[in-house]
């Protein structure tokens, strides 16, 4: 092709490219004034990207504005900044400020996972049963029932984390045992993802080869984060942060590609390579590095959304798939509140510590959407039920405020204490 054609494909690109990131900082500055998360919105400007352009010129015209080829690096773009994002949710999985230990722990994570991984069951079970094709699709049941069993109980830690710092209770009890219970339930969702999507893509004969790529990953993963805990690792970090961006964002796409040429979600390589990077204090040059890695990313996550919604939602639908968006709500609701709330009450917490546990865990953002799409991307969710998901996680996460404030004037009006600090407990 000529130079001239690239030039113009660039250039259409990057159009592109600036338009969806001053739609998202309009969509920014409507969720803030409606006290929603972010990605709230952005999720919401994915969503109407796709059928906004239909609606103002047919496939025609959504083939002269974002032509296929300009699609494609669009896909490219958006995945890039979801990976370099997820460096900074990767790192954060592991983060001493989320280390809460004891019952309470325990129970809460045991709570928040379970019942809504049965949700999950229950969910694909009803889809089975049905049988609607547009629903079911052609993926094997396993792979399936997997799916839907992780969509259900994920909690997106990074909107988590921004949620307990606006509501002022990140320091808190209830705060810090949300993060813990969240960053492991989401640790063990991104295992399961793996092996969903690898039965999807080989069937029960692809374990084997699942398993020896995770056993390689856990290996590569061990031995990075020991080569960069020494002081040398630090010193150079230090010395060249340019450099150590560089090689985080370098390493985080290689470990992408590699996962992705054996069939397993690209976005796993990412986390691994946040996870590996040393926790040095939030001044350190590793963090420091990281939230710049992180930022870069999240810049660029809308363009991630707009691309999904172009690739699934210009299509036509027989119908929207009602049925499917209540059950999955209805469901992810259930796990996530009854769930939470019954671990955290077996850990030896109040009901109002529980029904705030339930709230905060049960919100989904942009994890979810991640998980959805690489399920939709493997061919295990249809188009509907994707739609049906995406409708699922936007409610579930824009219920977390609301529902939230709710129960904190519940609790005000009950006569309950005010949320202890953990300064506080550890005062003898």
């Amino acid at each position: 092709m000529s130079v001239l054609h690239w030039l113009q494909v660039a250039g259409h690109v990057s159009l592109a490219v600036l338009v969806v990131l001053a739609g998202a900082r309009l969509a920014h500055l409507l969720a803030r004034r409606t006290g929603q998360p972010a990605v709230v919105a952005e999720i919401a400007l994915g969503l109407i990207a796709g059928p906004l352009v239909l609606w103002l010129g047919g496939t025609r015209g959504l083939n002269m504005v974002v032509p296929a080829e300009v699609r494609g690096w669009l896909d490219h773009i958006g995945h890039a900044g979801l990976a370099l994002f997820l460096v900074g949710v990767g790192h954060e999985l592991r983060s001493p400020s989320a280390a809460v230990k004891g019952r309470s722990v325990v129970m809460t994570t045991a709570g928040a996972l379970l019942l809504p991984l049965f949700c999950g069951g229950l969910l694909a079970a009803w889809v089975l049963a049905i049988g609607d094709p547009d629903l079911r699709g052609h993926a094997p049941a396993a792979a399936l029932v997997l799916l839907l069993a992780v969509g259900l109980s994920v909690t997106a830690v990074p909107v988590l984390a921004r949620i307990l710092v606006a509501r002022g209770v990140v320091d808190t009890v209830v705060g810090r045992l949300a993060m813990a219970t969240a960053v492991v339930i989401d640790t063990i969702a991104w295992v399961l993802l793996a092996v969903a999507v690898g039965l999807a893509s080989g069937g029960a004969e692809n374990v084997p080869l699942l398993a020896l790529v995770v056993a390689v990953s856990t290996a590569a993963y061990l031995t990075l984060r020991v080569v960069l805990r020494g002081p040398s690792a630090l010193r150079l970090a230090a010395s060249y942060p340019r450099g150590t961006l560089t090689g985080i964002a370098v390493l985080a796409a290689g470990a992408a590609a590699g996962l992705r040429h054996w069939g397993l979600p690209d976005i796993l390589g990412a986390l691994l390579i946040g996870a590996a990077l040393p926790h040095d204090g939030p001044d350190g040059p590793w963090s420091r590095a990281v939230r710049t890695v992180c930022g870069a990313g999240r810049t660029l996550v809308p363009v991630f959304f707009v691309t999904t919604g172009l690739l699934v939602f210009t299509r036509e639908f027989d119908g929207m798939p009602w049925a499917a968006m209540a059950m999955a709500v209805a469901l992810a609701v259930l796990g996530k509140l009854a769930g939470g709330y019954a671990g955290a009450r077996l850990g030896g917490e109040s009901h109002w510590d529980g029904l705030r546990l339930g709230v905060l865990l049960n919100t989904r953002g942009l994890t979810e959407l991640v998980v959805l799409q690489a399920g939709f991307a493997a061919g295990i969710l249809t188009s509907d039920l994707f739609l049906a998901l995406v409708v699922m996680t936007l409610v579930t996460t824009a219920m977390t405020g609301p529902a939230y404030s709710l129960v904190e004037a519940r609790a005000a009006r009950g006569g309950a204490p005010a949320l202890p600090r953990m300064k506080e407990m550890a005062r003898p």
